[in-house]
């Protein structure tokens, strides 16, 4: 792999100090990558035995998934600020260490579903660290070409991990409902691994000292472009979890109601995510951020209309893959943005911020859209959904919105 990065402050794995990367950090950040993926999907597929064994509501065991959405946007932008300070690698193996023995506490909660809730929040903590320090890991390490590269490889390595972690969690929760919260664990030795492969980043008592310190507002107030980022960001989020929320109804009104048959289409926007995530590079390279930002949207909009409007499953497969292409798209465009946005030494907090902004749109998108299809119908729903893309569309073409990232890349 070949890689211009920045100079680390210390060495990785025996690396001396300044040499390009190698293939074990960023084998440990796509690794890490995937365990935010993993962070809900792993009990998914026991949410319902969660549910009868508890005595809880279908909405109460929903937030055993979804609670830690809010734990991490809550806590990123303090996440942000510790990044910051002590730099990515030591972030990053702590939320690792707090991933793995939150999300393993799972195993031990016995039949207390607040002592259930409540894990699931700390967990939130540490899923907020991995977050945000892969995210500022891999914007430190590679630059240009090279840092399309691996996030476009990061984004095929979350989607694949959609597909791994729920299928072993699933295999687990034969056993016992608490049984996939022990896949947590593996957070524990991989953030041993951080430790010993990443390089030391870890500013000096000095220049902590001497590092500009603002808050969110501060922040956004220096750098409004990043207040366009995230809204992208979070339009992104709520598009994405009100398919997967709601995607299931539309399918059953057609006669598509087996579970395997209904896992196949959010495996096809799994499948179409990880392929734009290996082209992503060439992809953006040819077309520019503007141009490719507008593209995801058109598909967005195109998505929705088809879940909508279309009664054929074959042909409604199509839905899925449109949304999963946008998603591909969006995810490292705008991420690579955000770090092009904001001075190293603000980047994370400006990283962070965009965790917020994204588990903040996963947490409301069935909050938002669930009145309206239970007031209406789940037709409804999409088409509103297809109108919001179309608008996001329409400010994308109306303004100049990552045009000056393309010039920058041109010179």
């Amino acid at each position: 792999m070949h890689a211009q990065s920045a100079p680390p402050a210390g060495t990785a794995g025996g690396a001396p100090a300044g040499a390009p990367p190698g293939a074990a950090p960023m084998a440990v950040l796509l690794a890490a990558s995937t365990f935010t993926v993993m962070a809900g999907a792993i009990i998914s597929p026991v949410v319902e035995v969660i549910r009868g064994d508890l005595g809880v509501t279908g909405t109460a065991a929903g937030l055993v998934i979804t609670g830690h959405a809010l734990g991490i946007a809550l806590a990123s932008p303090l996440i942000g600020r510790a990044i910051d300070g002590w730099g990515a690698r030591r972030v990053l193996a702590a939320g690792l260490a707090l991933f793995g023995a939150a999300g393993g506490a799972g195993m031990a909660t016995g039949d207390s579903y607040a002592a259930l809730l409540a894990t699931r929040l700390v967990f939130g903590v540490g899923a907020a660290a991995v977050f945000s320090g892969t995210t500022v890991g891999l914007l430190a390490l590679y630059r240009g070409a090279a840092r399309d590269r691996a996030m476009g490889w990061r984004g095929t390595a979350s989607s694949l991990g959609g597909v791994v972690w729920p299928l072993l969690g699933g295999a687990l929760g034969g056993l016992s409902w608490h049984a996939p919260f022990a896949i947590y664990l593996l957070g524990i030795p991989l953030g041993l691994a951080v430790l010993y492969f990443l390089p030391d980043d870890a500013r000096s008592a000095g220049d902590r000292a001497g590092a500009p310190r603002m808050g969110a507002f501060a922040l956004l107030a220096r750098h409004p472009v990043l207040l366009a980022h995230y809204g992208l960001l979070a339009s992104s989020a709520v598009l994405l979890y009100v398919m997967m929320v709601f995607l299931p109804q539309r399918l059953a009104q057609i006669g598509v109601e087996a579970p395997l048959a209904v896992s196949l289409y959010s495996v096809s926007m799994t499948v179409a995510m990880s392929v734009v995530g290996l082209a992503y590079a060439r992809v953006r390279a040819r077309l520019g951020y503007a141009r490719l930002l507008r593209v995801a949207a058109v598909s967005w909009v195109a998505a929705f209309v088809l879940m909508a409007l279309v009664d054929v499953p074959a042909v409604l497969v199509a839905a899925p893959v449109l949304l999963g292409f946008g998603q591909g798209v969006v995810n490292p465009a705008v991420t690579v943005l955000i770090g092009e946005a904001t001075p190293e030494e603000l980047r994370g907090q400006a990283t962070a911020l965009s965790g917020t902004a994204v588990f903040a749109g996963q947490f409301a998108s069935p909050l938002l859209l669930g009145p309206l299809v239970e007031a209406a119908s789940v037709r409804t729903g999409f088409l509103v959904s297809a109108g919001f893309a179309a608008l996001v569309l329409a400010v994308l073409l109306a303004t100049r919105f990552g045009s000056g990232a393309d010039a920058a890349a041109r010179h």
